[in-house]
This record gives C-alpha cells, structure tokens and sequence, in this order.
C-alpha cells in the first residue's frame, strides 16, 4: 500500500546523489505508506528511508523534478516521472494544508492566552495600580475632604465626633506636644473605636473610653504616636478608595470627585478593624522624638508583659523623666470633651 489510496504500488526511476559532491546514481525510487525508498537500481538494495512528509521539492515548476529529504539536507532525487510527480506534490499539498491548520490553531491558543492574559491584568492588576496612582495624585486638601466625609458617616451611625471648646482646644495642644502644628487633628469619638484609627487627611481617631480609661495622658500619647506610624507606613486613601470601587475611583481621579454613596458605611469598617501592631524598634524612636515614655502604654495594652517587654526594657525615659505630655487642666478637658 501507498500513502495514496489510488495507488498499490507506485515505483519509478531516477537519479539520487547522496552529497552535492558526490556522482549521481540510477536508482528506484519506490512510493510507500510513510516514505519514499530509495533502492539502487541492479541489485534492489535500500540506500536510504526519506519520510514522506518531509520531503521538499528544490525546484518548483522545473523539469525534471528535484527532490530533497528536507530544505538543507544534502541529498537529492531527480525524477521525470509525471505519476510519481503528481503523487508527491499531492501529498506535500497535503502536509502544507495540515501545517496551515496547526499554526491556524497556534494563533488561535496565542490570541486566546494574550486575551487571557489581558483580562487577568483588567481583573488584578489594573484596579490595585489604578487605586495607587489616584491615591498618589489627590492633593492633601482632598484627602482633608474625605476624612471628613467619612467621619460623617461614622456619626450617622451613632460614633460622633466630641467638639466641647476646652477639649479641641487640649486635643490640639496634645497634637502639637506629639506631632508639631502641622500634625493633622487629633478627633475623639464618643463610643465604639476601642481604641485609636486613622482617616486620609492626617486624621487621628481616639475613642473616648480610652481617654476615660486612664489617669495620665501617656497611655493615650503612645496610642496615637502607635496610630500615626501606622497610617505612615500605608497611605490611609488606598483603603477607602479600594472599598469606594473602581468605578468611584476613576470618578475622583478624572473629576476629583468622589460620590455620595462611595463612602457610605465606610465609618462602620473603621470602627470594626482591629488595630495592626507595630514595629518596636521604630515606636520607640518616635516615642523617643516625641518625649513620650514607654513604659505607662506598655504596661496598659499588656499588663502581663508577654509581648511589650522591648518596650519596658527600651524605654528611654527609665530614668529620666521627660517633660510633661500634657498638663492637668488639659487632660481634665480632654478627658471630658464629649461632655460638653
């Protein structure tokens, strides 16, 4: 059998040579089910298998036929006979329209991995890269704006923000004792932050059982140095704008507005997210920077000492007191700032 139905047997003559170098040689050259046999011509002896599909024809068009078992091998047939021509040229046809397909298919699997590839990045990429470079260009007025919104709907749901004048007046001292002039606003809220959170616009959260919760203003000093690190260390806006949407996100990056419902139970997360902890090492140089003791807020947040003994051990007032955080009359007002 043959590669071709229509022919049992297809045989012919031609001349091979093994190398361009090399004579010529009569040969039969016999058509098979895989490949063209190459037989020498007296004594019938195979000389050589060329598989059928790889065989390449050197010169289109041009008689008599030359046939080569690839594009660089060095050997080649020539063949006169038209039967064994067309039967070869069909069965290249063939193999050139099975090639055709398979890259077909090739470039169909390529564009569909691209298009995967692409959606992926829309999906997981796009929207963490877009929420960073919007947070990266809202001006610092903005973020002020946010803030306040947000502590808007934080009072809607019933935690407000103490305003008695003798208590701004003392977080604002507080502010300036910790963090200089430029520091943000300090803002006390009446009930449900257990203890200290952050909002876009250099925003420091405190709830008043905190405050409430101790004699000295210490205790509530390394909260909130422990609070600004943190905001710090992961810009405040990237959060609320990840909560917002894409959508409100592209809104506020191409008209510097976002909308009313983007921010809308925003206040509730703040509230219910636990605080992260910080970095030792780095708390006690700030508390150091800002004169503030260790030892009162290690002892409060861990009596037991399991995991603030660093900050006993380190703190660099041990033996030197520093100067007040806050006067009594201050911390009296600001104890009672949601009384008034």
């Amino acid at each position: 059998m043959t590669a071709l139905r229509q022919y049992q047997r297809l045989e012919t003559v031609g001349l091979w040579r093994e190398t361009p170098e090399a004579q010529r040689r009569n040969v039969v050259v016999s058509f098979g089910e895989a490949s063209l046999v190459i037989s020498d011509f007296q004594s019938g002896r195979a000389l050589t298998h060329w598989s059928l599909p790889a065989v390449e024809r050197v010169n289109p068009g041009e008689t008599p036929a030359l046939y080569a078992p690839g594009i660089e091998a060095g050997e080649s047939v020539e063949i006169e006979d038209d039967t064994m021509i067309a039967a070869l040229e069909k069965v290249r046809g063939v193999v050139a329209q099975q090639r055709q397909a398979r890259g077909g298919r090739g470039r169909l699997i390529t564009f569909a991995l691209i298009a995967a590839t692409l959606v992926g990045l829309a999906v997981f990429w796009l929207p963490g890269a877009l929420v960073a470079h919007t947070a990266s260009v809202v001006p610092y007025a903005k973020r002020v704006e946010i803030g306040q919104r947000i502590l808007q709907d934080m009072a809607r749901n019933g935690a407000l923000s103490c305003r008695s004048p003798l208590g701004l007046r003392a977080a604002g001292r507080l502010r300036d004792r910790l963090f200089g002039p430029e520091g943000g606003e300090i803002v006390v809220i009446n009930e449900g932050l257990a203890a200290t959170a952050h909002l876009p616009g250099r925003h420091l959260l405190i709830g008043n059982d905190l405050l409430m919760g101790h004699d000295t203003p210490e205790v509530a000093a390394g909260h909130l140095i422990a609070e600004r690190l943190r905001a710090d260390a992961n810009d405040p806006l990237i959060p609320v704008l990840r909560s917002a949407g894409l959508r409100a996100t592209v809104q506020l990056l191409t008209t510097g507005n976002l909308p009313d419902t983007a921010l809308r139970g925003y206040g509730n997360k703040v509230i219910a997210d636990s605080a992260a902890p910080v970095e030792a090492e780095e708390f006690l140089r700030r508390m150091e920077a800002a004169g503030v003791p260790t030892t009162p807020y290690a002892q409060a947040v861990d009596p037991a000492g399991d995991h603030t003994l660093p900050l006993v051990v380190g703190d660099p007032f041990r033996t030197v007191p520093p100067r007040p955080v806050l006067g009594d009359e201050d911390w009296v007002s600001l104890q009672g700032i949601c009384n008034g």
